[in-house]
């Protein structure tokens, strides 16, 4: 499953590749700079996170552990970003990225390409493993965290208002036509 998507995701963008974050010299400094603008908050970026970067998807350590649904999971998130660096170019998703309305705090644009990344990632789950997992409530907690926390900058530290996306983007996945049920 987990080749056969990575061919998918190459056939769409022939220069994708995928890089481990650790002794990757770009990762470090993004490491760094993440540390000092988060004041020290975010310190797990080598270690937890995903990064795309153009055609290249910098992953931590542990990837080559990670359950293979876990990683096609995670490869159809970055998927999305991929997809929005193509449709707005790299100088323009990086603008939009990283600055309005400001670069930490209320950082929407990042919430928006997070927000439609992340409704890739219940779509995935829901999927691959079912209705239980996409609605598992630990799974919205690290996601909701996600976005109200270090982890992108504080990008949208609205609690309530993500918890609201989240259940409503799940509803829209889980559509009565899809017939999820528990």
């Amino acid at each position: 499953m987990l080749a056969a998507f990575i061919r998918e995701v190459r056939d769409e963008f022939p220069n994708f590749r995928i890089v481990s974050k650790k002794g990757d010299r770009l990762s470090r400094v993004i490491d760094v700079a993440l540390r000092v603008v988060t004041l020290g908050r975010m310190r797990d970026y080598l270690t937890h996170y995903h990064t795309v970067i153009g055609d290249t998807l910098y992953v931590p350590e542990s990837w080559d552990e990670t359950d293979e649904v876990d990683r096609v999971i995670t490869l159809r998130h970055e998927r999305v970003h991929l997809r929005q660096r193509r449709r707005y170019t790299l100088p323009l998703m990086a603008l939009i990225y990283l600055v309005p309305l400001f670069p930490i705090g209320l950082a929407y644009g990042r919430a928006r390409i997070e927000w439609e990344a992340y409704e890739e990632t219940l779509r995935a789950t829901l999927e691959l493993k079912g209705p239980a997992a996409a609605r598992n409530p630990a799974l919205k907690r690290e996601i909701v965290r996600r976005f109200t926390s270090a982890d992108y900058g504080y990008m949208w530290p609205f609690e309530s208002q993500v918890s609201s996306w989240y259940d409503q983007a799940l509803r829209s996945i889980a559509s009565p036509t899809r017939g999820v049920s528990e």
